[in-house]
């Protein structure tokens, strides 16, 4: 394969033009992404379908004209981002959620992965696939895309009854390791021209499992106590400390024979758990980054789709598309989840929103990568998989969860944040409030609120007003309170204005 793009050439006598021309293309890119990324908020699409149709315009068949095929530049960098976004999930994912929804979410992460991939290779087999190419079909579109399903949450406003919601966030953070188990090891088959064995997926598969807990439990732990001790010099540099452990959290199991995927995932979650300095810094920095890495990836995976060649496999894929979504996912789910008594209605809610992004488009390039016979065409379906994916239940995920009456009643967030940054783990922090017409402080002036000797009230926002919190201001319904205290006040405090807010 190789890449082509119009900028100048002759090697270091067109310097500093190419990469002048270079920085253009991509901040015009990436500039563009980010102003069209709104239209989803209007159709209620996830919104990396904007980047994927946006690098399909900037390609070679669009109005960009940029020749780009390098299947191995691609595989890299959206390793490399799914990376980013595994371990940012990770950092928000709270280890109690995690203890109480691991029974359910592991069970969807790998019997319902493998389930999903053998429907979807039935059906493909049925539409005049070979048998070995569409199990590989099945398993490289058998993994859900969370981050896809709470961008269209996020857009709509909607909020998702906690356990809907850490249930489909936990299935996302852990089934990517068995869909590139079963990927990889079809594809080497295919590639070797010689059947896949059941007993040694199998082996690979728990091998893989252990040692990607393993050490990335260990990195998490490790990353943790190693920013508690460390003294930087300055706050930017936490940020680098924890962008080298996510890295390592990915690639030393990888290089072990472990789950990379995995690992970055439960280090980020060990350190997330934990006291650590520089936390807010932190989680700003690992957002924006997932969120770059999401833009770069999906626009590079857009250049590398030729519209023309998607039309010979529209149909195939579209069908195959459409029963994922209305027969594969639904009746795995309902399976998996029967053991655990979810009500009909989060059953019914956790099958459709299957959505897929990153990683069927990403593993999809790898038996191309492999030489394997037919591996254009299936990256081709593939694509339509995932965009059929996107336009049916990704477009009526904010309706559907109302129907079914699994929104929360989530306060609205403040128009204002009071945030502390500090590189030392102090012994206090802020908590903020929202304060509803049922609490007992409401309606009630500050000093007549029987506040720990070691707390106090920082900020009050209402509405669009900033006031300043003294004896005599009356908390109203509405308002936003934030607070300082002890850690060991928390709970106290909790009793009087409720569940702090997230983020």
């Amino acid at each position: 394969m190789e890449t082509s793009i119009p900028f100048p050439a002759g090697g270091v006598a067109a310097e500093p033009h190419a990469t002048a021309w270079l920085l253009v293309v991509v901040g015009f890119l990436l500039l563009v992404s980010v102003l069209f990324s709104r239209a989803s908020s209007r159709f209620g699409v996830p919104v990396f379908l904007v980047f994927l149709v946006l690098g399909m315009l900037a390609g070679s068949e669009g109005i960009g004209g940029i020749d780009f095929e390098d299947y191995g530049f691609a595989f890299r960098l959206g390793t490399m981002a799914l990376a980013l976004i595994l371990f940012d999930a990770g950092l928000n994912t709270p280890l109690g959620d995690f203890r109480r929804w691991l029974a359910p979410a592991g069970v969807l992460a790998t019997v319902g992965v493998a389930g999903t991939a053998s429907l979807v290779a039935l059906a493909a087999w049925g539409l005049g696939f070979d048998a070995p190419t569409a199990f590989l079909l099945g398993a490289v579109v058998a993994s859900t895309d969370a981050a896809a399903v709470f961008s269209v949450l996020r857009a709509t406003g909607a909020q998702l009854k906690h356990r809907v919601g850490a249930t489909l966030e936990l299935e996302s953070g852990l089934n990517d390791p068995m869909a590139v188990i079963l990927t990889v090891a079809l594809t080497h088959s295919l590639a070797e021209g010689r059947p896949p064995g059941g007993l040694e997926i199998a082996v690979e598969v728990i091998v893989e499992i252990l040692v990607g807990t393993a050490l990335g439990l260990g990195i998490g732990f490790m990353g943790r106590a190693l920013m508690r001790r460390s003294r930087l010099a300055a706050g930017g540099l936490y940020p680098v400390l924890s962008l080298a452990v996510a890295l390592t959290a990915f690639g030393l199991p990888t290089l072990m024979g472990g789950s990379g995927f995995l690992a970055v995932y439960l280090a980020a979650m060990v350190l997330g758990s934990g006291q650590i300095p520089y936390r807010t810094g932190l989680a700003h920095f690992h957002d924006a980054a997932a969120w770059c890495g999401q833009v770069a990836m999906f626009l590079i995976l857009g250049l590398l789709v030729f519209p023309s060649r998607l039309l010979a496999v529209a149909w195939e894929g579209l069908a195959l598309g459409l029963f994922l979504a209305f027969v594969a996912r639904p009746l795995v789910v309902a399976l998996c989840l029967l053991p655990f008594r979810y009500p009909w209605r989060e059953t019914a809610f956790i099958s459709w929103v299957g959505l897929r992004g990153a990683v069927p488009i990403i593993l999809a390039t790898f038996p191309v990568l492999e030489r394997v016979p037919g591996a254009e065409r299936l990256f081709n379906v593939v694509f339509f998989v995932v965009v059929a994916s996107a336009l049916v239940p990704g477009g009526t995920v904010s309706w559907l969860s109302r129907r079914l009456r699994l929104t929360s009643a989530a306060p609205p967030p403040p128009k204002a944040v009071l945030e502390i940054n500090t590189t030392q783990v102090l012994d206090g922090e802020v908590l903020s409030f929202f304060v509803d017409e049922a609490l007992p402080v409401c309606f009630s002036a500050l000093a007549d609120i029987p506040f720990p000797q070691g707390a106090a009230a920082m900020l009050v926002v209402r509405g669009g007003e900033l006031l300043a919190p003294k004896g005599d201001t009356a908390l109203l319904p509405g308002d936003h309170v934030y607070l300082f205290c002890r850690r060991e006040d928390r709970a106290f405090l909790e009793l009087l204005f409720g569940r702090p807010e997230e983020g």
